[in-house]
């Protein structure tokens, strides 16, 4: 599993975005290629859409949630709720070494913080300003921790 922290680790620092990061990593086990998990974990980066709502590698480790365990019948209530309780224990785990499950909050950015659709260069700078990187790995790790249970 350490290869799947690493992997995401280097998809982060090739410019996939946190969530690519997170979801691609794993993908393959569920049947999923590279090409498809970067297209549908791609609108989570940035707090959804750079919004810096709920953090882009959260999102992806719920993405690998639902691949794990989504309702693919939408009256079956029991795996519905075992889906939300995995994405609840996630969430808690997540905030609980990062603390925060917010976005904004994990850059420490203000409420106010204008919101623009467009990323930032990959630099030096970047990464020393912010705690994405480390972010990506820790996610990376929950999520190797849960298969490996």
């Amino acid at each position: 599993m350490e290869n799947r922290v690493q992997k995401a680790i280097e998809l982060f620092k090739s410019g996939y975005n946190c969530s690519q990061s997170v979801a691609t990593a794993f993908a393959d086990l569920y049947g999923f290629t590279e090409e498809q998990a970067l297209r549908m974990s791609a609108s989570f980066g940035g707090g959804i859409g750079r919004m810096r709502e709920t953090c882009g590698a959260a999102c992806g480790l719920f993405i690998l949630a639902g691949l794990e365990t989504g309702a693919i019948d939408g009256k079956d209530k029991e795996a519905k709720a075992q889906n939300y309780a995995l994405v609840q224990e996630l969430a808690a785990i997540f905030k609980e070494r990062n603390g925060a499950l917010i976005c904004r909050e994990l850059l420490e950015l203000r409420k106010n913080t204008p919101i623009s659709s467009n990323p930032e260069e990959r630099t030096d700078q970047y990464y020393a300003k912010r705690p994405c990187l480390k972010i990506v790995e820790e996610a990376a790790r929950i999520w190797s921790e849960y298969l490996q249970k």
